[in-house]
């Protein structure tokens, strides 16, 4: 496709077009991959997800927050989640970042955060988890975790199968309800494998160990092949249903989740909501490079390149980006000039 992982993974993190795509709110496409801008629109998402057999798992977006005031805006606005969950008694539960309750201020600051959180949660019986980012944050989510699940039994994490320590990690987390990906962000080759080859079959080791050792396993997935090899190894191994589940990000691979379900697999979409969707979004393109074929009828149209139809996106928000200083530096010098 001539778009690489790092091109997606450079976007993701440009903090220029993650402001100028919070201000286009959801009109470049990206309402098919995320399930609306507020909790409202979220939770009728979540209900007719509910309504296919379908449970979902609810990320109120944003990460990498760096202002207390945003981190505590951040937290209210999850706690308003769990209430939503439970005022409507939908099949839900929470995912969240460290980082979004801000882990890069203060790591008591961000355990306090959390502990509100769970606390909530843990009260109306809902289970909260916690993914895992980048490597320089993964072993301040793990001492969180440790330190959380020394009072609360509700909460669970993220193992990322690109990491060359995974399966430390999951053995050592046997004893918790954990979702195992491959891993979306940039790591150097020191630390995680960079062919799709060997991380598959990593994941594939760490989804069989916490299947035969481990209390719930939450298999995240859009491949096939991985999938019938998941059900082919619960059939030989007699693993019974209600110790995993399959999951998929909201919006892709959409008659493969029915099928699933119709099947009798427990299933479970990522569902994520809010302005701040444009490092999700990325990441997500990143991560494979079949998810551009996933979404691409979704969100261009159909006689849009992919690859143009991406582009675009960027020089659109870069564009938008760069309009808005021009406006503001313009604005500041005519306030200059009324000074005089």
């Amino acid at each position: 496709m001539g778009l690489t992982r790092d091109f997606f993974i450079t976007l993701s993190q440009n903090q220029a077009l993650n402001s100028a795509a919070k201000r286009w709110g959801l009109k470049l496409g990206a309402q098919s991959v995320v399930a609306g801008t507020n909790i409202e629109e979220m939770i009728a998402s979540v209900k007719k997800l509910n309504a296919q057999g379908i449970s979902a798992t609810v990320d109120n977006l944003g990460e990498f927050v760096y202002e207390r005031e945003e981190a505590l805006k951040a937290k209210e606005e999850i706690l308003a989640v769990i209430q939503a969950i439970h005022d409507h008694q939908v099949d839900a539960h929470i995912s969240l970042k460290p980082t979004q309750l801000g882990l890069d201020i203060s790591y008591n600051f961000c355990l306090e955060n959390l502990r509100e959180i769970i606390e909530k949660a843990n009260q109306y019986g809902i289970f909260v988890n916690f993914d895992t980012e980048d490597y320089g944050h993964l072993q301040p989510t793990f001492d969180l975790i440790d330190e959380l699940s020394a009072d609360y039994n509700n909460i669970g994490t993220v193992i990322q199968a690109y990491f060359y320590h995974s399966m430390e990690n999951i053995k050592k987390y046997k004893d918790f309800r954990l979702r195992i990906v491959k891993g979306a962000y940039k790591e150097p080759e020191h630390l995680a494998y960079q062919d799709k080859k060997d991380i598959d079959e990593n994941y594939i080791k760490l989804i069989e160990y916490h299947l035969l050792n481990g209390k719930f396993t939450s298999i995240a997935t859009h491949d096939h092949h991985i999938i019938n090899h998941v059900k082919q190894f619960v059939k030989q191994h007699n693993i019974p249903k209600d110790k995993f589940e399959f999951q998929m990000l909201y919006g892709f691979r959409k008659d493969l989740q029915l099928q699933l379900v119709k099947e009798g697999f427990h299933f479970c979409t990522y569902v994520p909501f809010g302005n701040d969707w444009f490092g999700y979004f990325m990441r997500r393109l990143a991560e494979r490079p079949q998810n551009l074929s996933l979404i691409a009828k979704q969100i261009f149209n159909k006689k849009t390149n992919t690859a143009i139809g991406v582009g675009a996106l960027a020089l659109i928000l870069m564009r938008a980006n760069k309009k808005r200083k021009k406006h503001t530096a313009k604005q500041r010098k005519c306030s200059g000039n009324y000074k005089k």
